[in-house]
C-alpha cells in the first residue's frame, strides 16, 4: 500500500465516505475539501420548481449535492404525486445513491451503469436522448457561485436544445472555496512538496487550490484525477506526476498505488 497519504478533495460530507473507503482498503486517507457546499441564498426558486414538477419529463442533477437540496424544500404531502412519471437523471454513482436515499424508485432513474467508463454529462446523453424531442421540459437542478449564480458546464443543456427541448435551470445550493485552517494548509503543502496524493474529482478543486496557495509550485506534487478533463486542469496547474481513472474504487486504488 501507499505510504503517501492520500488527500481527498471532495466537499466535506461526501469527503468522509471517500475517506473511509480507501481507510477500509490500507490507505492513509484524509480529508481536504476543496469545495464548500452552502444552502442556496433564495429557496424561493426551489419551491416554485416542486410546485411545477408535473411540468417536466425529467430532472437531471448534477451530484448528490444537487439532489439533497433540491428534495429538502419538497412538500411532502404532495410530492409523490407530482414525482410519478418523472424520470431522474444522474451522472454517476453517487448522484443515483442520493436520489435512491430521497425516495426516488430505481426504476425512474437513468444513469451511466455502474461499470461504466467515465460518469460524466455525455455518458448520461447517450442514456437519455431519446426521451428528448420537441416540447420535452426538464429541469437542470445544479450548483451555483458564492452569489448563487448557475456554474458548471453547459453541455448537455445545449444539447437539449439542439434536440428541440425546453429547459429551466434552478440552482439548489452554492459552491464556495475552502478557508484553510493551519493544519489544513499544512496538508496543502505536504501535497505540493509530494509527500501525500492529491485526488481530485473537479476542475474546480484544482482551481481553487490555486487560489488558496498562490504562487505555490506544483510540480513535486503527485495526483489521481477520476475524468480526463480534470487531468488537463491539473496539467494545466503543473502538476508533475498525474493518473487518471474512472472514479471506481478499483481503479482508484490502481492508480494510487502507481505512484507509491
Amino acid at each position: 500500500m501507499s505510504a503517501r497519504p492520500v488527500i481527498v478533495t471532495r466537499p466535506a460530507r461526501e469527503a468522509v465516505q471517500w475517506v473511509a473507503d480507501l481507510r477500509a482498503v490500507g490507505l492513509d486517507a484524509v480529508a481536504l475539501p476543496l469545495i464548500v457546499i452552502e444552502p442556496a441564498l433564495d429557496a424561493e426558486p426551489l419551491r416554485a420548481a416542486w410546485r411545477r414538477l408535473e411540468d417536466y419529463a425529467a430532472l437531471m442533477f448534477v451530484s448528490a449535492a444537487a439532489v439533497e437540496h433540491f428534495f429538502g424544500h419538497r412538500d411532502l404531502a404532495s410530492s409523490g404525486e407530482a414525482m410519478a412519471g418523472r424520470r431522474f437523471w444522474a451522472t454517476g454513482p453517487g448522484t443515483t445513491r442520493a436520489l435512491l436515499r430521497a425516495g426516488v424508485l430505481p426504476e425512474a432513474i437513468d444513469a451511466p451503469p455502474p461499470d461504466a467508463t467515465r460518469f460524466d454529462s455525455e455518458a448520461l446523453w447517450e442514456r437519455v436522448q431519446a426521451q428528448v424531442a420537441t416540447g420535452v421540459r426538464v429541469l437542470i437542478v445544479r450548483g451555483g457561485d458564492e452569489a448563487g449564480n448557475p456554474t458548471g458546464r453547459d453541455w448537455l443543456a445545449n444539447e437539449i436544445d439542439a434536440a428541440g427541448g425546453e429547459r429551466d435551470t434552478v440552482v439548489a445550493y452554492r459552491r464556495l472555496p475552502p478557508l484553510f485552517d493551519v493544519g489544513q494548509h499544512q496538508l496543502a503543502i505536504d501535497g505540493a512538496q509530494g509527500r501525500a496524493i492529491w485526488l481530485f474529482s473537479s476542475s474546480e478543486a484544482i482551481a481553487n487550490l490555486q487560489r488558496a496557495m498562490p504562487g505555490t509550485a506544483w510540480h513535486a506534487a503527485s495526483a489521481v484525477a477520476t475524468h480526463a478533463r480534470i487531468g488537463e486542469a491539473a496539467r494545466a496547474a503543473g502538476f508533475g506526476a498525474l493518473r487518471v481513472c474512472t472514479p471506481l474504487r478499483d481503479a482508484l486504488i490502481a492508480s494510487i498505488e502507481s505512484l507509491a
